[in-house]
């Protein structure tokens, strides 16, 4: 079976009644990470499945530490026996490691989750931080600004956001500048790992 296909199942199991606006985020995650297709080739599946699952942690029946990336990666990885890189992708997700700090979690999220491939992060960030809770594409800027609204200026999301947002901004532009490489004539390079090529 495909990654996407069991994802889309789990996610839609675990959050669609509990938690419907989430769920209406991760199809929209889902649905951006369809559009890069042209730039991962053959992990186009790895990133729509990581897509799907990137916000299971924030099922009521998964919460453990509070810290939805973790929670979510460890419920793949002990519970649903995932492939190990989409724990790692969820684990990381949207620069999780700031807001692991703010919780006093990132030895645990560190220590438990390698990461994944930098161009698979920074896809899964892309489609994350430009889809808004509904699930409609947002730029950048208007769903980090969201975000702060949402949750207030003191919050800890809003302050790990903030630290995030250079990391969050890069993964966005790199996404952008790979789609554009796609589009120009003798385009067509996947994102590809440099060190295997």
């Amino acid at each position: 079976m495909e990654h996407s296909k069991w994802a889309y199942d789990l996610a839609k199991d675990l959050l669609a009644e509990a938690l419907p606006t989430r769920w209406a985020h991760t199809k929209g995650v889902g649905d951006r990470a369809r559009s890069l297709a042209p730039i991962l080739g053959s992990e186009a599946d790895l990133l729509v499945a990581a897509a799907l699952l990137h916000d299971i942690g924030y099922a009521p029946k998964l919460v453990v530490t509070g810290f939805h990336p973790l929670d979510g990666a460890r419920y793949l990885r002990d519970v649903a026996n995932a492939d190990d890189r989409l724990s790692r992708l969820v684990a990381h997700h949207s620069c999780a490691v700031n807001e692991a700090a703010e919780r006093a979690l990132f030895d645990e999220l560190t220590s438990e989750f390698d990461k994944e491939r930098p161009e698979l992060v920074d896809a899964l960030t892309y489609c994350d931080m430009t889809t808004g809770p509904d699930g409609r594409h947002l730029d950048v800027h208007d769903r980090l600004a969201e975000i702060h609204s949402r949750y207030g200026a003191d919050h800890l999301v809003s302050r790990s956001i903030t630290t995030s947002t250079p990391c969050i901004l890069a993964s966005v532009a790199a996404v952008h500048a790979a789609l554009a490489d796609v589009r120009l004539p003798g385009g067509g390079q996947e994102m590809t790992d440099p060190q295997t090529h």
